[in-house]
């Protein structure tokens, strides 16, 4: 038989990227699954093991921009679709939004962004039927898109309407759009490094925040980067960074990390000179937080139990560090797809596991002990009013205000009671990559 003249669509250079970013777009969407299930360990998407480091670079690049970009990516559809995105073939779907994505945010070329989308729906049984339907809606995209994006730059429509909502009550409106629009950029890369940042962020052509934080562009692979394999640093945005400073010396101290995998705030602490104790229910979290400390060089003990039932040694903790489970609406910046899978009814869920763990932490505190209470959440249920739900229940228990000097002098992430609040707004940078913070509350507690 004569070879073939054309290679097969699997051959075609980026589709099996942008095959494998429609897949867990998809799973996004319509199964409800996290990014982090789909992108790594058991649940991982299969076709990422043959993926090359760009192509799989390119595929996340493409799975963010679609998300972060979401609301507004369906208004430019809808204005450009007579019967709306076909809703019985989710590949038809992500390939719009793919293909769109490409031509209105990202530095593919046009007809590159509309050939290959096309070629995900002609390779998909249900979907070929809208391959013309594709191929027209996208080349319209191209030439009236960009219009289109700006009638609605105003609107931010890029949040779940009840998202919007809350975050406009609490932080008033102008904030809120301020917040909106800083989660529209891919951030950048934070490192927290044992030493030197200077001269780390010369090495990695990066910037040193004020806070010591390293912040840089990522181009390629983390691993590969200088100073990963020699464990020098770990990668942590700055916000979260903050709460494990709030402890001040702790060397010599007897520290419990409750919730600690992946195990950025107990590294921080090992490093400091604490004697961590780090405590994670999940066997499979805490196995990654043991290799992580181990690139490190790192010592901590590692337990694994559900920190609500576990009993925790007679003598008490000098401090209790609680970066406590929540709705995550703070890092929506880095894990776009929390924006479309939570639900406001969450919030209330997540206040009870709070609560708890409160409570079971101040049992493990010793007299003179401080507690220190985070959540990477912007809802106040799960930070300042939670915080006042303890207070009132716990006399024993009073807040100890957090200075500016002890935060880099940043002032402005200062609540009026002298707690922590980071918004995805502060840090501003002419270049938006450069600029924000993950969204974290994080207060201090010492114990009578």
């Amino acid at each position: 038989m004569p070879s073939q003249r054309f290679a097969p669509p699997s051959e075609v250079p980026g589709l099996a990227a942008r095959r494998i970013a429609a897949d867990i777009v998809d799973g996004v969407l319509h199964k409800h699954r996290t990014l982090d299930d789909q992108l790594d360990g058991s649940g991982a998407h299969p076709g990422l093991k043959t993926l090359a480091d760009r192509d799989r670079a390119l595929m996340r690049r493409l799975v963010a921009t679609v998300l972060r970009r979401l609301g507004t990516l369906g208004h430019v559809l809808s204005r450009l679709l007579d019967k709306g995105i076909p809703s019985d073939a989710p590949r038809a779907q992500s390939a719009l939004l793919i293909g769109a994505a490409q031509i209105l945010w990202m530095d593919v070329p046009d007809h590159a962004a509309v050939d290959l989308s096309v070629r995900l729906v002609q390779s998909d049984r249900r979907a070929a039927r809208y391959a013309g339907l594709v191929n027209a809606v996208l080349r319209r995209c191209a030439r009236e898109g960009a219009a289109l994006v700006e009638e609605v730059a105003a609107q931010s429509l890029d949040l779940p309407p009840w998202l919007l909502a809350r975050w406009s009550a609490h932080y008033g409106e102008a904030t809120a759009r301020e917040m909106a629009l800083a989660l529209g950029h891919e951030p950048s890369l934070d490192l927290t490094v044992k030493s030197d940042a200077a001269q780390w962020a010369n090495r990695l052509h990066g910037e040193t925040l004020p806070t010591g934080t390293v912040r840089m562009l990522l181009h390629g692979s983390v691993t590969m980067l200088p100073g990963f394999a020699e464990g020098q640093w770990w990668v942590q945005d700055a916000a979260a960074a903050l709460p494990a400073r709030l402890f001040g010396d702790v060397k010599g101290k007897s520290i419990a990390d409750l919730c600690a995998a992946p195990g950025g705030k107990t590294a921080q602490l090992a490093h400091a000179g604490a004697q961590v104790t780090a405590i994670d229910r999940s066997p499979a979290r805490v196995m990654r937080l043991r290799e992580n400390l181990a690139r490190l060089s790192l010592q901590a003990e590692t337990v694994v139990a559900d920190a609500v039932e576990w009993a925790g040694p007679a003598e008490g903790f000098d401090g209790i560090l609680i970066d406590a489970p929540c709705t995550s609406t703070g890092t929506i910046r880095r894990h776009p797809d929390v924006a479309w899978l939570r639900q406001e009814s969450d919030v209330t869920a997540m206040t009870v596991l709070q609560q708890r763990l409160l409570r079971k932490s101040v049992s493990l505190l010793k007299p003179g002990g401080t507690l220190v209470y985070c959540t990477c959440s912007l809802e106040p249920e799960e930070g300042e009013q939670a915080v006042a739900t303890l207070l009132a229940s716990e006399p024993a228990l009073r807040r100890v205000p957090i200075e500016a000097a002890e935060i880099a002098g940043l002032d402005e992430i200062i609540t009026g009671d002298g707690d922590l609040r980071t918004l995805p707004s502060h840090l501003p940078n002419a270049d938006p990559k450069l600029g924000g913070l993950d969204g974290f509350f994080a207060t201090r507690l010492v114990k009578s």
